[in-house]
């Protein structure tokens, strides 16, 4: 886990205007680690012990109290992925969870400032969700291969190619490809939405493992593309077969983004929550995850017992967002997040469609 730096006193070049004009920028406070922080720190501290050695917490302390002290002075609310850092997950987060969970409890949100610790197509998806809130995430660079695998004209053109074939959009991408989307869709309900559709034949999109797994599920013909997560595609059957005859007893869990090779040696595939829960229902004595390796400590926090072992694929582009720039982020009401309005309507219906469906 990084350390997060102290940053010097500013205002950053990337300040929303129109956000900090509303609500104002609030100074930087002091982040000297004092006795006061560590107390009142304490009980976060006991979350994450595990994975910050003690000598390091005077660094993260400071952090963690003036972020949760500020955020509730803007009446903001955290919204924080899986595969963020323990450190965000267990002691600033306010709702935690996958892209479906964040997705619907987004909808749910009274606060009038949501700060996204994730990458930038979760915070879309909250601001199409919630058009009237300010949605900021602590840096816009914080991407997605798998959203940039595909654009809006590209899924134009497959709709040119395949007259009415109905579209299912992972909910890994950008507006402008949500709004050309018939439904979104997420790990955890894909074969619950291909099923909801009419036609014998569906179009699932970027995602080409998650369609190809979802296609051994279903009796429709399912057409790909040929987008890949980075943080997924690295894992391989040999390598998790290497595990298992290291350790027999080892229960390989495998996320359906990761080739149907991998899944086929895997003992449960599921989605981030499948994962999540499988591991706190199941309560195996030795689990390996085959994802993202944040999330693997982020479950270890909260279950005794299991012995996690990780062969660690970091995204890089969730690890962007630290604890600095949450600071930065509430301070100076950065980085707004905004979708053009002529596409906006479109892809929040794609998204509405997926959280209301009924499973």
């Amino acid at each position: 886990m990084t350390t997060p730096q102290r940053l010097e006193s500013g205002i950053p070049a990337q300040v929303s205007r129109t956000a900090a004009e509303r609500f104002g920028i609030i100074e930087r406070p002091d982040l000297t680690f004092t006795p006061a922080i560590a107390r009142e720190t304490e009980h976060l501290y006991e979350r994450v012990k595990q994975f910050i050695p003690a000598f390091e917490w005077p660094v993260y302390a400071p952090y963690v109290h003036a972020i949760n002290r500020i955020k509730k002075e803007r009446g903001a609310v955290i919204l924080a992925h899986n595969y963020q850092t323990p450190d965000i997950f267990h002691c600033v987060a306010d709702i935690v969870g996958d892209s479906l969970q964040l997705a619907r409890d987004a909808t749910k949100v009274d606060s009038e400032i949501i700060i996204q610790c994730g990458v930038h197509f979760m915070a879309e998806t909250s601001k199409l969700l919630n058009p009237d809130k300010t949605v900021l995430i602590p840096d816009g660079k914080a991407g997605c291969s798998l959203s940039e695998s595909i654009t809006g004209a590209d899924v134009r053109l497959l709709k040119e190619r395949y007259p009415g074939v109905p579209v299912v959009t992972y909910v890994n991408t950008s507006a402008d490809v949500k709004a050309e989307t018939d439904i979104c869709c997420t790990s955890s309900n894909v074969l619950a939405v291909v099923e909801s559709l009419e036609s014998d034949t569906v179009l699932c999109i970027p995602d080409e493992y998650l369609a190809m797994n979802v296609a051994k599920q279903t009796k429709k013909k399912i057409l790909t593309w040929k987008g890949h997560c980075e943080v997924h595609e690295r894992f391989t059957a040999a390598e998790l077969l290497a595990y298992k005859e290291a350790d027999p007893s080892i229960e390989i869990i495998g996320h359906p983004e990761c080739h149907p090779d991998v899944i086929a040696v895997c003992d449960f595939a599921g989605s981030t929550s499948g994962m999540i829960n499988y591991v706190k229902d199941k309560r195996p004595a030795r689990v390996l995850l085959v994802t993202e390796c944040s999330m693997a400590s982020n479950i270890q926090a909260e279950v005794t017992g299991v012995d996690f072992i990780k062969p660690c694929n970091l995204c890089p582009h969730m690890k962007r967002i630290t604890l600095p720039k949450i600071l930065d982020s509430l301070l100076f009401m950065t980085e707004e997040v905004l979708v053009d309005p002529a596409i906006a309507g479109r892809a929040r219906l794609a998204v509405e469609r997926m959280v209301n469906l009924k499973q």
